[in-house]
């Protein structure tokens, strides 16, 4: 028996080192609704410890009803080797909304990997990095 009776994840956040730089990414690659924007206080004093401003970052709804956000945090580099993230994933619809992306992305000079159809698991997935070199993921069901 499970100790939490949990219905799923509510939101995610990315830690990121500009946070300009990474909203203006993820507004052009995904153009959600901005639910939360605290940027204009990123770089304030004790910003960073303030939940209430949410940190300095930004918050997304997504058209699935999760929170997606960004964090600003100093200049660290990202290392998907190490205790953490390894990747986010988002759904699309379909095998051919994976390939509208693949185009998408090539006109706007956005870094990807090809299109991988898993057989095993009835999943396609196309990879591409945002600015801080975060693995991206849109995953469509294959069929």
């Amino acid at each position: 028996m499970a100790l939490v009776d949990s219905t799923g994840f509510a939101h995610v956040r990315l830690t990121v080192t500009d946070i300009a730089r990474s909203k203006a990414f993820y507004d052009q690659v995904f153009g959600w609704e901005v639910a939360v924007d605290g940027t204009e206080h990123a770089g304030e004093p004790g910003v960073e410890d303030a939940p209430e401003k949410f940190y300095g970052g930004v918050v997304y709804q997504t058209p699935q009803g999760t929170l997606f956000g960004l964090r600003p945090v100093g200049s660290d580099a990202f290392d998907d080797t190490r205790t953490g993230l390894d990747h986010v994933s988002f759904s699309v619809d379909s095998r051919d909304a994976l390939e509208r992306a693949e185009q998408a992305f090539a006109e706007a000079g956005i870094e990807h990997g090809e299109i991988i159809d898993m057989e095993d698991s009835g999943l396609a997935i196309l990879s591409f990095q945002d600015p801080d070199d975060i693995n991206v993921e849109l995953t469509a069901p294959l069929g």
